[in-house]
């Protein structure tokens, strides 16, 4: 990125970020040869030379493979050891237990697994903890359980690198662990049979970027190619591709990199889901009422969000139950059940972004505010704080955290940052401070524990050991743009080359481009806070064009009060569906005035 290039003399935009060229002169070099080596429009090319793609590899970028992309199972650490015990027990017919997590990579890496034992006739235990009273990964009692109903593997999934309890409590049982995990952890691990986790400090495999079902997508690999080396035939292996869909959910859902073998995993499981073989997913994307192709955005955003409900504020096995069960009748019951757990949160998501908003109102005054937002109340649910601190942070562009304190005075609390600010980093040392219980996370989020009388000195913790450079951050927001275009230029045939350089997410961003000098012919406040307007280009062509919750923010108010002017508009292009009609469509992200 240059940030010496402004892009259509953009210094301030309505959400205050400056804009800029996303191309450097040498990249905006490589595109026109990407475009002209490969015959591809200048928008596509532009994408791709800003995401670094060098004109060789434009066509390999273009067509992620699994066989290209997937590396050897057995460049991660204990690979061989976790593929070689399950294989025991699966000739030797054990009876095998799977912990997991409870949000959706936990669900889906459970259910994976889950599916490739039970072509073997192992019909493996799931369990899932209870976020309140549980907490995340396994404990010594649920542990224990396990071992008491007969299970001798226990197979830990997203979870278990850092239990040192729990996994002595297994050993004390007799029972063997394979623990395959994706969490960043210390020098410090359990004792198991395996630890396979490429962000484990002795692995030297390079994919850290691995959510747990990539990583338990290798794993399965790994077993099947034992098995075969064992002499078991070929086609008496599960065909573990026809489980990419699984891995493609859980991949969007847990926002790691869609880069390497993520990339594969993602658009060969999202053919795979759209076939709709799993009743689970098929009765959800129904009752979810997602008409057209399954895409990223109904992954993340609505078959996502259902299966983590049941996690967030209802029984924490029901989203791995949905994503086993063979019945179609299950299937649509769990899905309903889901679904309907989904509403209720929402209804608690906005009770409680409404009391958080109050607070941090009352905090900001009519000034600055504080760089870094905490927001506390008694009567939240603690399993929806990770979402209000999202909000938070979306809102206000800068670090959140959001705390749900219980009757003893004991708080819950997730944080949520913005680029540049390391949040986890920030907690552990208010961990070393002796301000929290217990916290950890990574530089973009991060979870803690705090008594009520400590929240004062949190607070303070935050500010004085964080504000300059978070302010500073937010102050120097940009927003880089790939390229420009009109109403006539947004095309369903630009669209379907643009989703070509799919899947787009975290680590590959979707294309962010701008309609410069756009007339807003209309607008109106939709739904929950939605601003839909409709743009029109000086040729006369019209788009229509949403911003999600900006009916408070200052976009949404440019587009409101600005009726009739002309405004550099930038965002994302998509394509809606409407009773069986697609149209192009766009996603506002930013406005900025246009000037004469």
């Amino acid at each position: 990125m240059n940030r010496e290039r402004l892009f259509l003399g953009v210094e301030a935009s309505a959400g205050g970020r400056r804009w800029v060229h996303a191309l450097s002169e040498r990249a905006e070099v490589l595109a026109s040869q990407i475009a002209q080596a490969h015959g591809l429009p200048d928008v596509l090319a532009r994408v791709l030379a800003a995401r670094g793609v060098a004109p060789a590899d434009a066509a390999r970028f273009l067509a992620p493979t699994i066989k290209e992309l997937m590396p050897d199972p057995s460049d991660l650490t204990d690979m061989a050891a976790a593929s070689v015990r399950i294989a025991d027990a699966i000739e030797r017919g054990e009876r095998v237990a799977i912990f997991g997590d409870y949000d959706v990579d936990g669900a889906a890496s459970a259910a994976l697994l889950w599916r490739y034992l039970a072509p073997f006739g192992i019909e493996a235990t799931i369990r899932i903890p209870d976020r309140i009273t549980e907490g995340y990964g396994p404990n010594p009692e649920a542990i224990r359980e396990l071992a008491l109903a007969g299970a001798t593997l226990i197979v830990t999934v997203d979870c278990g690198t850092t239990s040192h309890e729990a996994l002595e409590a297994a050993r004390a049982a007799g029972v063997d662990v394979v623990v395959l995990d994706h969490h960043q952890t210390g020098t410090s691990l359990p004792e198991a049979v395996a630890i396979v986790n490429p962000n484990r400090q002795d692995d030297l495999s390079g994919q850290g970027h691995l959510a747990a079902v990539g990583v338990v997508f290798l794993t399965v690999a790994a077993v099947s190619r034992e098995l075969r080396q064992r002499g078991r035939p070929g086609r008496d292996l599960p065909d573990i591709l026809g489980l990419l869909d699984l891995a493609a959910l859980a991949t969007i859902c847990d926002v790691v990199p869609l880069i390497g073998f993520n990339r594969a995993l993602v658009a060969k499981g999202l053919a795979v889901m759209r076939a709709r073989t799993n009743p689970g997913l098929r009765a959800l994307a129904e009752v979810a009422r997602i008409s057209g192709p399954l895409d990223p955005y109904h992954l993340g955003y609505i078959l996502g969000p259902r299966i983590n409900a049941g996690g967030r504020i209802g029984e924490a096995h029901l989203g791995s139950r949905l994503l086993t069960v063979s019945d179609a009748n299950e299937a649509a019951a769990l899905a309903d059940q889901l679904h309907r757990l989904n509403e209720e949160r929402q209804a608690m998501e906005r009770h409680m972004v409404a009391d958080a908003e109050e607070e941090v109102a009352a905090e900001i005054g009519q000034g600055e505010g504080p760089p870094v937002l905490v927001a506390a109340r008694s009567d939240w649910h603690p399993g929806i704080v990770g979402l209000i601190a999202a909000r938070l942070k979306e809102r206000h562009r800068r670090p959140a955290f959001a705390i749900a304190f219980d009757a003893s005075g004991k708080g819950s609390g997730s944080g949520r940052s913005v680029s540049g600010f390391d949040i986890g980093a920030l907690v552990r040392g208010a961990v070393e401070a002796g301000i929290l219980e217990k916290g950890g996370g990574h530089a973009m989020a991060a979870g803690l524990t705090i008594r009520r009388e400590r929240l004062g000195a949190f607070r303070a913790h935050v500010e004085t050991g964080t504000g300059n450079l978070a302010a500073e951050l937010r102050r120097g927001e940009v927003l880089s743009i790939d390229g420009a275009v009109s109403a006539m230029g947004l095309t369903r045939s630009l669209l379907d080359h643009l989703e070509s350089a799919g899947p787009y997410g975290s680590g590959h961003a979707p294309p962010l481009l701008a309609l410069p000098r756009h007339r807003i012919d209309s607008s109106a406040v939709v739904g929950a806070g939605h601003v839909r307007a409709t743009l029109k280009a000086q040729d006369g062509a019209v788009l229509s064009a949403i911003a999600f919750r900006a009916e408070e923010t200052e976009v949404g108010r440019m587009l409101l009060d600005h009726r009739n002017r002309l405004v550099h508009v930038a965002g994302t292009p998509t394509l809606d569906r409407y009773r069986g009609r697609e149209s192009v469509g766009f996603r506002i992200v930013d406005v900025a005035a246009a000037g004469l």
